[in-house]
């Protein structure tokens, strides 16, 4: 008896301890908001090398010419300005908030997954009572600018 009772104990220790696992592991997971909120001095860095980049590009289509004799060729310069760009994407990418944006988007194609979306006919049919409503609002808009172009007229001379 007392080796099954060990064997029980055993067994119930080692699911709290899978149990603890599993429910560190859903805390580590947090949510995109929470990311975002957290900073570092690897995000400051990073954010300034980033806008460095950016306002860089900016800057290189007027300015490197002067300093640089291969940047006088066009192809050369859009060549360094997206190149720029996109390191500077990639820096942002590394931050916590581009961890939380990466997060967001993930949570967003699964909730793109779960949206029900309208057959064809329906479709066509929500398109022409749109366009119907339009129309009628157009023609009432119409209508109310002529009668008050008609009203100011009357009072202007």
């Amino acid at each position: 008896m007392s080796k099954n009772k060990d064997n029980l104990e055993t067994k119930l220790s080692e699911a709290k301890m899978t149990a603890n696992a599993l429910l560190s592991k859903h805390k580590k997971n947090a949510t995109a908001v929470e990311v975002a909120k957290t900073r570092s001095t690897k995000d400051i860095v990073l954010w300034l090398v980033a806008l460095v980049a950016l306002l860089s590009a900016t800057l290189v289509n007027e300015h490197l010419p002067a300093y640089w004799q291969l940047a006088n060729d066009m192809w050369v310069r859009i060549g360094i300005i997206v190149v720029l760009i996109v390191f500077a994407f990639v820096c942002l990418a590394l931050t916590n908030q581009g961890s939380a944006f990466k997060v967001l988007l993930k949570d967003a194609s699964v909730e793109l997954r779960r949206v029900t979306w309208p057959s064809k006919q329906e479709t066509f049919q929500y398109t022409w009572q749109v366009l119907l409503v339009i129309g009628i609002v157009a023609v009432f808009v119409w209508l109310l600018d002529n009668i008050f172009n008609w009203l100011v007229g009357l009072f202007i001379g």
